[in-house]
């Protein structure tokens, strides 16, 4: 079976998308895990499928290599700038269904693309650090050298051991100055330490809020730069979430699915 997919890339967070009014076909984790390989498939961190709605814009479908389905902030950007191709958005704002429910972004003059995301109202302190979830699940650790940090090791282990059903997402920050962090993200489905991850950094800069009181910050990963902004309210938690950045096509082609 041959897949016509486009390639984005959303500061180094890479996925595959799928225009899904024009092909059709079972997300399965074998297929998914076939086409993420990034020595035998195409390689992503995921696999987007977009769909016209009646009552949206559109519709992303945002899946792990394991199958597994999430919000992905990053993957969101990139299938927002997929349905701006498609003709999908009128303007420069958008209102989609995602897999957490409605979001609205806005297409901004310097290209970057300003997302908002769900409400946070309710933290979980572990032993192992701060919990939230944020369309997926974090748990934040603060460290004092990220580069000295074993993400892959101790990710992988917290990934597990936190006490969170079906497991969690492990993101590691350094509190560089006020309103600026750097963060590396172990990504539960990825099972690997990714270039960025959108809801990760989201997650960070509400928990470094809870230490700095900043609701404006810097977000520094590996594959670039991110800028996360909210409010904090008492009757509502972390509220007008928004994580914004870049997304843009590297490629398209053809892929034919063995089997």
């Amino acid at each position: 079976m041959k897949i016509h997919f486009f390639k984005y890339q959303a500061t180094g967070n890479d996925f595959v998308v799928i225009n899904g009014d024009e092909q059709s076909f079972s997300p399965t984790p074998e297929i998914l895990k076939q086409i993420c390989d990034r020595r035998f498939g195409v390689g992503a961190d995921g696999v987007i499928i977009l769909k016209r709605h009646k009552d949206f814009d559109f519709e992303v479908l945002y899946y792990n290599p394991d199958g597994s389905e999430s919000l992905c902030g990053n993957g969101t950007r990139a299938a927002i700038r997929f349905a701006q191709s498609l003709g999908l958005i009128k303007g420069e704002s958008t209102h989609f269904l995602a897999f957490d429910g409605p979001h609205d972004a806005h297409i901004l003059s310097d290209g970057d693309i300003r997302l908002q995301m769900n409400s946070v109202s309710e933290i979980k302190q572990f032993d192992e650090g701060v919990f939230m979830n944020t369309g997926s699940p974090h748990l934040v650790r603060f460290v004092p050298d990220l580069d000295a940090t074993d993400v892959m090791g101790v990710g992988r282990q917290l990934r597990y051991e936190t006490p969170v059903e079906g497991g969690t997402n492990v993101n590691f920050v350094e509190m560089k100055e006020p309103g600026k962090i750097r963060v590396r993200t172990y990504e539960r489905g990825v099972e690997n330490e990714t270039l960025s991850c959108g809801t990760g950094v989201t997650a960070c800069a509400l928990a470094t809020s809870l230490k700095n009181g900043m609701h404006n910050m810097e977000i520094i990963t590996k594959g670039g730069k991110l800028r996360v902004d909210f409010i904090n309210s008492p009757e509502k938690g972390f509220d007008q979430v928004h994580l914004t950045g870049p997304a843009e096509r590297v490629f398209e082609g053809n892929y034919f699915l063995k089997g």
